[in-house]
């Protein structure tokens, strides 16, 4: 008998075919950002024949430095079916509070640390207050939002501060050789962000602490009764995302040259979006700092898109929006097909 045209039986009664294609499929939905920004790549590559060149992709780490630092605090919260909308404001926050410091003769070995703590502290308050006030994530940090903005406006008096040393403001645009002894700079910014994302990963990826993140969002009631230190837990992944939200504030200061009181605005609505789109799911224990760093890079791709056939910030935001409702819906199909829902 020719068996040579016809699929091989495996004792589960399945053809190798089908599973191959299966597979094909179950990889395909799990990794659909790594997709989706390749063909955002392409279309940005027939758009520009510079989008390529090694200056335009330093270009975009160094934009969306900020962003993807945020964004893998933002992961750790998610993670736990939580959510923080205070990191526009806690980073703007800290960089006005870094600003100051500098501006009043505090050497920045000192100011930034400072600046660190007090995003550190104000994440853990709203993580505390989240877990034994029992009061919705969203609830405590659009408060932060609100308090942290206006805080920002009181410290600065709603005016830009400036005067800050050269070292510190040199942060911000430094560039280092990617390999030593070429001409290849990348931006150190672009260096940080990535630095982050790694440590992130590892952490989540091969440490206790990640194993109760996850166990922590996958089902919190079962977590503690399997010993998962659950309010702990909660708190430090919200004290992460507010030390990461100052960070990346203090980045900004330092790029801007100058502390102000209106940077980072909708700076969350990006953070949640990278996170989002990268296959981290809002109802808590799935995903990973793989899916948001390409996220990241994704949304900034994107962003050159728009700027490339001339799309205005307005209609940028409004895109920006409708991706993150898609990528929801699209993270809703892949649980229903995986069985999860």
């Amino acid at each position: 008998m020719d068996t040579t045209s016809k699929d091989i039986m495996p004792p589960g009664g399945e053809s190798q075919r089908s599973i191959g294609t299966r597979t094909l499929i179950d990889w395909a939905l799990r990794y659909n950002f790594i997709l989706i920004f390749l063909l955002a790549v392409g279309i940005a590559t027939s758009l520009s024949s510079d989008f390529l060149t090694f200056g335009n992709i330093a270009n975009l780490f160094q934009q969306a430095a900020v962003v993807g630092i945020v964004a893998v605090g933002m992961t750790f919260v998610i993670l736990t079916a939580n959510i923080d909308l205070s990191v526009g404001s806690l980073s703007a926050f800290a960089g006005i509070v870094v600003a100051v410091l500098l501006q009043g003769g505090m050497s920045p070995w000192l100011a930034v640390p400072i600046s660190l703590g007090l995003g550190l502290a104000a994440g853990a308050l709203m993580g505390g207050i989240t877990v034994y006030g029992k009061v919705p994530s969203f609830i405590i940090t659009l408060a932060g939002l609100v308090s942290f903005r206006g805080a920002t406006f009181l410290l600065s008096d709603g005016s830009p501060i400036g005067g800050l040393p050269a070292g510190f403001s040199a942060i911000g645009s430094a560039v280092v050789p990617l390999v030593p002894g070429t001409a290849l700079m990348f931006p150190v910014m672009g260096l940080l962000f990535i630095g982050v994302a790694i440590v992130g990963g590892l952490v989540l990826r091969y440490t206790v602490f990640g194993e109760y993140v996850l166990a922590t969002g996958g089902n919190a009631e079962a977590a503690r009764l399997s010993g998962v230190p659950v309010r702990a837990v909660s708190i430090a992944v919200f004290a992460i995302s507010g030390l990461l939200a100052a960070f990346g504030g203090i980045l900004l200061t330092s790029r801007l040259h100058i502390g102000q009181p209106t940077s980072a605005q909708g700076m969350e609505l990006d953070a949640i979006a990278a996170v989002v789109l990268g296959g981290t799911s809002l109802f808590g224990g799935r995903g990973g700092m793989l899916g948001t760093a390409v996220a990241v890079m994704l949304l900034q791709v994107l962003r050159n898109i728009f700027n490339l056939v001339g799309l205005g910030s307005f209609y940028q935001m409004t895109i920006t929006g409708v991706i993150i409702v898609l990528a929801i819906l699209l993270n809703r199909l892949i649980d229903h097909y995986a069985g999860r829902t």
